[in-house]
């Protein structure tokens, strides 16, 4: 008895994490692959890095998580190790490595799985799958322009419709503390009250600063500055500081870009967004919809990270965060038509050859064939209605005198055997 519990204990998965199968597998795949299939219309290669490294690759100094979120290990030579919390980090160090010599722009995509212990955890995954690309080598506007319209055009392909963009510019913020003249410490607790949208906190917290009254007004209502074009402009009339002022116009420049692709009614500005991720120095965005409280696409330009292992390379780049965007997608009950319609090919022993030369018959024209040996004990309906579960569309039933019957499972007219 107790070794039967324990082996059903082993049935479980780890707190965080989760076995995804049948169906649901084969829908996430299908979008996932869809996805992957723009990224490379638009010319991006593909890339792949390792599911752990060194820890100093995603340190905080080089702006990605905290350690204590980071699920860490030692190697045999006393390293220390993590599982790749983040993968825009990888992609650098691969660029400084590999890509040393080039100078003109680098488009790279890669598909793989974070690990981001949840404090707290709530529910919350540990290991999520990202899609990403990344766009090296091009500081223009032109380029953030770009990967926005990739970003937009994936969620179109996955078949959402009601969907936004929310941008922002990491610079606007730092550059209206900078006019403020708070201290590091202040700027980091001024974050925490403006993402909780603790208005009240923030305000009582500037009143005691000497701060011109436009640039206090400005960081009071960063957290509501939501909205079109109309918003930035609004942020003009607030500041004077020079680095705030040019975030504000490369949004104008992204703005003008992205209406030249057609895609401004997907698009809304935030200006008030703080990216978890410290490397941004640019355009920062988050794509959104309902059906997950969560962003299902998120993205920026990290000018200065690549430098950080020895290559002086401006980039942009976004990931889509396929558990989020799945959940949506689901909620929204958009059809993912990702049934594979297989042939199930019966035959008896004696028939085998006959069944293999059929099987690859069919395969050669990518019709999918799982072979089986008939049961003599088991009926042909009972194969029927392990089709049915199965995603098989139609049964080739070779009998002992070597004649082939179709069993059509799928309803629809099929030309499967001739």
């Amino acid at each position: 008895m107790e070794g039967s519990t324990y082996q059903k204990s082993l049935l479980f998965t780890p707190e965080g994490v989760r076995d995804i199968y049948g169906e649901d597998c084969e829908k996430r795949y299908k979008v996932q692959n869809d996805i992957h299939a723009v990224m490379k219309l638009y010319g991006f290669k593909d890339i792949q890095t390792p599911t752990y490294e060194f820890f100093d690759i995603f340190n905080r100094e080089r702006g990605t998580v905290k350690s204590k979120e980071m699920f860490k290990f030692f190697d045999q030579y006393n390293n220390t190790l993590v599982l790749r919390p983040d993968i825009t980090p990888s992609v650098a160090r691969c660029v400084a490595k590999y890509y040393d010599n080039e100078d003109m722009q680098i488009r790279l995509c890669y598909t793989g799985n974070t690990f981001i212990h949840q404090s707290g955890y709530q529910g919350k995954l540990a290991e999520t799958t990202q899609v990403g690309a990344e766009l090296m080598n091009d500081d223009s506007s032109d380029a953030d322009g770009e990967m926005i319209a990739l970003a937009i055009d994936c969620l179109e392909k996955t078949g959402l419709d009601e969907f936004k963009v929310d941008i922002g510019h990491a610079d606007l913020f730092r550059g209206i503390v900078e006019e403020a003249g708070l201290t590091e410490e202040e700027t980091e607790q001024l974050k925490v009250y403006l993402v909780n949208k603790n208005i009240f906190a923030a305000s009582d917290m500037l009143e005691k600063k000497e701060i011109p009254a436009g640039c206090k007004d400005l960081l009071v209502k960063l957290p509501d500055l939501f909205g079109d074009i109309e918003t930035i402009a609004y942020a003009k009339d607030k500041t004077t500081n020079p680095r705030a002022l040019e975030a504000l116009d490369r949004l104008e420049k992204l703005y003008n870009i992205i209406k030249t692709y057609g895609m401004e009614k997907h698009v809304t500005f935030d200006l008030g967004m703080l990216s978890h991720y410290e490397y941004y120095t640019g355009i920062i965005f988050k794509a959104y919809t309902y059906g997950t409280g969560e962003a299902i696409a998120t993205g920026g330009r990290y000018d200065n990270l690549v430098e950080q292992f020895g290559k002086k390379t401006p980039a942009i780049g976004l990931a889509f965060v396929l558990d989020q965007l799945m959940a949506a997608l689901s909620s929204q009950e958009v059809e993912i038509d990702a049934r594979e319609e297989d042939i199930l090919l019966l035959y008896r022993s004696a028939n085998r050859k006959t069944a293999i030369e059929i099987g690859n018959e069919l395969r050669s024209q990518n019709k999918p064939v799982r072979l089986m040996r008939k049961n003599a004990e088991i009926s042909l309906e009972d194969y029927k209605e392990y089709g049915k579960r199965n995603e098989v569309s139609s049964i080739l039933y070779i009998d002992d005198t070597g004649e082939v019957t179709e069993f059509n499972l799928s309803g629809k007219k099929e030309d499967t055997w001739q």
